[in-house]
């Protein structure tokens, strides 16, 4: 069976169990006891999502920062009417034997040690996008979810949209004729972040436990909330962050399960004088052989591409060419255009409610039937969609175009860029050889 046909059969599953056909006894009793942890904006997201779905309890919320901490309680109370247990330290909820799955909008370079930490705890797990701060955290979260047979739901929640499930369907059976490319698109207008010098820790916030797998440096406000994504240390640039939503599906639709043999990119920092180590402005190339998939990132007022449309000074989506036509897609809706004259053959538009809500429906269903494969995004998935962007940015840092083995997992010949497969690791916050 292809990943795309699988797919198929899942989402018809997934929304049978939503319905309760796997699941006769509904009470409160048998909802799943969740706690969501990092309270950030993401996390309110979490929070207000879970809170309308009858199969979720929020039982517990966690940050290490005291007043998002105590929001997220209150955000919970006001939403159903209960408050959930607070912890300051992730290690808290993992001990908690009521607490059966773990919701984490956590910093990029949290993601694996949390994921692995709950697995060895016997918790499912659904983490942020992107999977893992470097291709070796990947590998170690892949580990641990089958090694303590655990649910681990990446949220790479387009994996669930039903039109993006319709429009992946129709490239692999052959809408467009044979795809020979997929581009992703992060046109997402960014503003400089500025300058702001090191200064006091805030009042309430853990720094220590906020870096965690990170080197340890002095508190600086923009290396904190949002801004944490422009930083090496603890982020991926905007490839690992927006872009890895489209990058996922370009490869989706692309049909490719494993990685590139070769890739390049380029790019910069351009226009702004700040301390974002990132780039602004970012092209790749992923070279499958017989098919190429191309990404980019326009942080900077840009025009838009292929028909997909500018919402605010955004345009971001997918655009695939076949031998026959090509599509266009994107959160909202897909067109398909076939023939020389590019005329359109069929629109569809999204129904959803919420991009979030179906994707976090078929963990908690996933959660009920322990069977990993139910996952729309499972670990594996999100892991090979996250390395096609730690592979670009290698190359990006590398300022060179890099042969792949997706067989060994290696660079051949390349200690250079075989280092940065993984990264030095701040005690006691590392990501373990063997989970």
């Amino acid at each position: 069976m292809t990943e795309s046909s699988r797919r198929n059969f899942l989402t018809t599953a997934a929304a049978a169990l939503a319905a309760g056909a796997a699941s006769p006894l509904r009470g409160a009793n048998d909802r799943v006891n969740l706690a969501i942890v990092g309270l950030g904006g993401r996390g309110r997201d979490h929070i207000e999502e879970y809170s309308k779905l009858p199969d979720a309890r929020i039982a517990a919320v966690c940050d290490v920062n005291q007043e998002a901490l105590e929001r997220g309680q209150a955000q919970v109370l006001k939403l159903t009417g209960s408050k959930p247990k607070g912890y300051a330290d992730m290690r808290q909820v993992f001990d908690d034997k009521e607490i059966q799955a773990v919701s984490m909008p956590l910093p990029n370079h949290w993601h694996a040690l949390a994921t692995i930490w709950a697995c060895q705890a016997g918790k499912d797990v659904y983490i942020e996008k992107p999977a893992c701060h470097n291709p070796y955290e990947g590998v170690k979260m892949v580990e641990a979810a089958r090694k303590y047979n655990r649910m681990v739901q990446v949220g790479s929640q387009g994996r669930s949209m039903a039109h993006k499930i319709k429009a992946i369907e129709l490239l692999h059976q052959g809408a467009i004729g044979k795809v020979y490319m997929a581009k992703g698109l992060c046109y997402k207008r960014r503003p400089s972040i500025g300058h702001k010098p090191d200064g006091p820790v805030p009042p309430g916030l853990d720094w220590d436990k906020f870096l965690g797998p990170a080197p340890m440096r002095p508190f600086n406000e923009l290396r904190f909330k949002y801004n944490w994504h422009w930083f090496w240390d603890t982020g991926n640039g905007d490839i690992g962050n927006q872009g890895v939503h489209e990058m996922d599906i370009a490869r989706w639709g692309l049909g490719r399960e494993t990685l590139p043999t070769r890739v390049v990119s380029t790019g910069g920092k351009f226009i702004y004088n700040d301390d974002q180590e990132t780039p602004n402005t970012q092209i790749a190339t992923f070279d499958y052989g017989d098919a190429e998939l191309v990404f980019e990132v326009r942080g900077i007022f840009t025009g838009s591409e292929g028909g997909l449309p500018i919402q605010g000074h955004n345009t971001v989506g997918n655009l695939f060419f076949g031998s026959d036509g090509w599509m266009a897609l994107n959160d909202n809706s897909f067109t398909l255009y076939k023939g020389a004259n590019a005329e359109p053959a069929m629109v569809e538009k999204s129904t959803a409610r919420s991009d979030a809500a179906p994707h976090m429906e078929n963990f908690l269903a996933a959660v009920r039937s322990r069977k990993y494969r139910d996952l729309h995004a499972e670990v594996q998935i999100g892991v090979t969609s996250a390395d096609l962007c730690h592979l670009a940015n290698i190359s990006y840092r590398l300022k060179r175009s890099l042969e792949f083995d997706p067989s060994a997992n290696r660079f051949p010949k390349d200690d250079e860029a075989n280092r940065m497969m993984t990264r030095k690791y701040r005690a006691p916050y590392v990501v373990p050889e063997h989970v």
